[in-house]
């Protein structure tokens, strides 16, 4: 018994003596009278067993049991495990091995245990937020980050976009190096689930902005020339898309927040899963990012979308691709970084004429295609057929003719003696010395 029970045992005891009325007894309990009353007559029938509470020793029914705990610790001492968050671990127990229980518990299960977060906490540090957009599909924040996502020592990249006033992933996908490739595939699966956006905001890679901008003199500019457009830039630009360049990593944080949740994360959901290759992840990250989005993403202040749809009859592939111009000769074969095409006729497409300068778009998806007059031919590649080696019929060969030595050119060779230098380096230098210096040695 404690000595609040023992307390409570002797001032009721005094009641049932008379010693003490109930309402003195309520004032030095703290109690109400009705309860003194209550207590009274169970320590009266029972005894001191009356002020001991039932559920003592007990142990809740909603307890967690040790086999339970056990078992949650040894899934995060796993291989597939180890590496994830405690938050992350919370969702990936209910939704693969059908566990749930709250953070809090999960927290003290595994703290108690010794396991820490192997996700470190910064101090937090107050800041001035910009304001999220109303609507989404005003802004759309692109990053691409470099990072060991496959778990194989090696790096690659992810090219990720993200709305900024919901937060949801538009876009996801893995590649060897930041490419523009990535980023088009980006583009193309936020176009095709999500709509075209107002704006995107990217930073200052060359693939965003040239490296000439900002470099054009006012002399320069006062002439008319002006920066040409990335192929990022000129797609956007077919699209209706602003293209808004950040000047900090700080301006864009909503996407670089995102690389520190994906980089937590993701590498854990790849070894789940046994993802292996970047195609077999990028096909995962289709899955992925609706999931992602469940848990992550916030509603936004105005529920009118602004992305929009696609035009009708719009190729995508035609362009989210690289455009160059090219010539065609008299057979359509035109010439492409040191190999030549082909151009392709259909029946009901009419032909290039000769010397016609074409629009050739490249792309990963759907090759080389070339575009004239707003019509896609295709092409095929095109190898010039070698020339037949024929070997000339043998002629006979000639010795060179040499004039006798009574030729006039050759008249009086013999009569003069052939000049050697058959002396020695000291006679040769003394013949110099008289040639060059003999008069300043007479002078001398």
């Amino acid at each position: 018994m404690s000595q609040e029970q023992l307390k409570r045992y002797t001032v009721i005891q005094k009641t049932l003596e008379g010693t003490i009325t109930v309402k003195e007894a309520a004032e030095v309990l703290d109690l109400s009278a009705r309860q003194v009353i209550r207590l009274r007559k169970g320590v009266k029938e029972n005894g001191a067993a009356a002020l001991i509470h039932k559920n003592q020793g007990r142990k809740p029914a909603n307890t967690i049991s040790d086999e339970l705990k056990q078992k949650i610790i040894n899934l995060k001492m796993s291989d597939i495990y180890k590496d994830a968050n405690f938050k992350h671990f919370q969702e990936l127990l209910e939704r693969i091995e059908n566990i749930k229980l709250s953070y809090s518990a999960l927290y003290g299960i595994l703290t108690g245990a010794g396991i820490k977060s192997p996700k470190k906490k910064r101090r937090f540090k107050p800041h001035r937020r910009r304001k999220r957009k109303p609507q989404m599909g005003l802004l759309i924040q692109m990053d691409g980050t470099p990072f060991d996502w496959l778990g194989d020592g090696n790096k690659y990249t992810l090219h990720g976009a993200i709305d900024d006033a919901t937060g949801n992933i538009v876009g996801l996908y893995l590649t060897k190096n930041e490419c523009l490739h990535g980023y088009f595939e980006t583009i193309r699966y936020m176009i095709l689930n999500f709509g075209i956006p107002v704006s995107i905001y990217s930073d200052a890679h060359a693939i965003f902005l040239s490296t000439k901008a900002g470099k054009l003199t006012i002399e320069e500019q006062l002439e008319g020339k002006v920066c040409n457009d990335t192929q990022f830039q000129r797609a956007m630009k077919e699209l209706g898309v602003t293209t808004i360049t950040a000047r900090s990593p700080q301006a864009k944080g909503r996407v670089e927040r995102l690389w520190n949740t994906l980089q937590s994360r993701l590498p854990v959901e790849f070894k789940i899963a046994g993802i292996k290759t970047i195609d077999e992840a990028n096909e995962f990250l289709k899955s992925y990012i609706p999931m992602f989005n469940r848990i992550f993403s916030v509603e936004p202040q105005e529920a009118e979308s602004a992305f929009r749809p696609l035009a009708a009859g719009l190729d995508l592939d035609c362009v989210l691709c690289i455009k160059q111009k090219r010539k065609v000769d008299n057979g359509g074969v035109f010439s492409f970084y040191g190999k030549q095409f082909k151009v392709i006729q259909k029946e009901n497409q009419p032909s290039i004429p000769t010397r016609a300068t074409v629009n050739v778009f490249i792309s990963s998806i759907t090759g080389v295609r070339v575009e004239y007059n707003g019509r896609i031919y295709e092409t095929v590649p095109f190898v010039k057929p070698k020339k037949s080696a024929v070997a000339d019929d043998p002629k006979e060969t000639k010795s060179p003719y040499r004039p006798p030595d009574s030729h006039y050119y050759k008249y009086g060779q013999n009569l003069f003696k052939p000049v050697t230098f058959e002396e020695s380096d000291r006679e040769i230098l003394e013949m110099l010395q008289e040639i060059f210096l003999g008069k300043y040695r007479k002078l001398a």
